[in-house]
């Protein structure tokens, strides 16, 4: 269920520094050949850290490094990124050089070497220029490359634009602060993709707490969009929490518990949406909508079904109502349903009412579908399920960008 700005405050230019403690900065450092490549996080104190990570067989070497950072104490208080290479099927010299990179990170920012994480995206197989990325760590500490906006850019690859953001809600009378940012446009598909997502808060809450209402919140967000279909090598989302904010410890007994939940989670669906809405090539953002499914595993099955089809999303991208192709994805879901029930908007136009094509002006749902953000709604029948995804058209331009990736 989509989460909506009520509780909270959307801060005016916020961004993964704002919570209070919190710093970021990017800068050049020649991986790329004009763009920043190097970014990175920094918290004063230490704080309670969760990660989740991609469902690949191949994870990058940077992914293991940092998840060995996490599981010693289960804390963070600074995290590096590389763009341009990710440091994924290179071997030993690959981990070898993950960890080195950790460790220049932390001597230059003064922490202990277990409290940095690491992170890379780019392309894969290559080996990280260690030259460069020493020379470029080495510059950290230059004030002139502080600055929450040049960390969005750094991290990014084919991203068209910087994806951040930040809220404000009150806790215990306490003004309490959650940031983000991501990158993420190709390679994206449900179970974590090409996508690095990044959260920051000043609230106090343990790292365990931290790390269920991730996992739980990440399976609503980032794990409900897709642009291509292929799962990346190199995907984590990241949260930090170092209790700044001096609230009473969360728990799932805080009676303004939910609060919290549906502000962490209000971060990462629009960071999640953010992606979609960006992926290679996309000229419109697709929600897809399911009820009436028997259960919500179901509905989510069904939506990622959806989302997922090729089909649609050139549909989409050339504005044909042809709703035929949306039926065959939900048929082939593998799901249980009763297809006499089923009933298909496009937004406010019902094209199929159950199970039938229903009668509605193609002109309407052609204009419909050349808007910037298109809804479908699936309506299965009278049951409890619901759920909802994310994803974009497909387009020739996808095909242009991913046909020369690597030139």
């Amino acid at each position: 269920m989509e989460v909506q700005l009520e509780q909270f405050k959307l801060m005016k230019d916020g961004n993964i520094a704002s919570a209070k403690g919190f710093q970021a900065g990017g800068l050049h450092c020649g991986l790329r050949k004009k763009k920043m490549d190097l970014g990175w996080v920094y918290s004063e104190v230490p704080a309670q850290a969760a990660g989740v990570y991609t469902t690949n067989v191949f994870q990058a070497a940077p992914l293991k490094v940092t998840q060995e950072s996490i599981e010693k104490e289960q804390q963070l208080q600074a995290i590096i990124v590389n763009s341009a290479i990710a440091n994924a099927c290179t071997g030993e010299q690959g981990l070898q050089d993950a960890y080195d990179m950790r460790k220049l990170f932390a001597e230059t920012v003064g922490v202990e070497e277990h409290l940095a994480a690491v992170a890379s995206t780019g392309l894969i197989g290559e080996l990280l220029p260690m030259d460069k990325l020493q020379k470029g760590i080495s510059q950290i500490p230059d004030h002139k490359h502080i600055g929450a906006s040049k960390f969005e850019s750094a991290i990014l690859t084919t991203d068209t634009k910087e994806k951040g953001i930040a809220i404000e809600l009150e806790i215990d009378g306490q003004t309490v602060t959650i940031g983000g940012a991501a990158k993420g446009s190709g390679m994206i598909h449900p179970n974590m993709a090409t996508m690095l997502g990044f959260v920051t808060t000043d609230a106090n809450i343990s790292s365990s707490y931290l790390s269920d209402v991730l996992k739980s919140i990440t399976n609503q967000s980032f794990n409900m969009i897709t642009v291509d279909g292929d799962t990346s090598t190199n995907d984590m989302v990241l949260v930090l929490a170092n209790g700044k904010a001096e609230n009473q410890a969360l728990t799932p007994e805080h009676r303004e518990w939910q609060k919290f939940y549906d502000a962490l989670q209000f971060v990462c669906e629009y960071l999640a949406k953010e992606i979609a809405r960006d992926g290679e090539g996309a000229t419109r953002l697709v929600e897809v909508q399911v009820e009436g499914a028997f259960t919500d595993e179901s509905a989510t099955a069904i939506a990622k079904s959806i989302i997922s089809s090729n089909l649609v999303k050139t549909a989409i991208h050339g504005a044909d109502a042809n709703w035929g192709r949306i039926i065959t994805a939900i048929g082939y879901s593998g799901e249980s349903l009763d297809p006499d029930k089923v009933s298909i908007y496009l937004g406010d136009i019902l094209v199929v009412e159950n199970g039938v094509p229903h009668r509605f002006d193609e002109d309407a749902a052609k204009e419909y579908l050349l808007e910037d953000e298109i809804t479908i709604l699936a309506k299965l029948g009278d049951a409890n399920g619901k759920a909802t995804a994310w994803g974009c058209d497909l387009s020739y331009e996808y095909v242009r960008i991913n046909a020369s990736y690597r030139t």
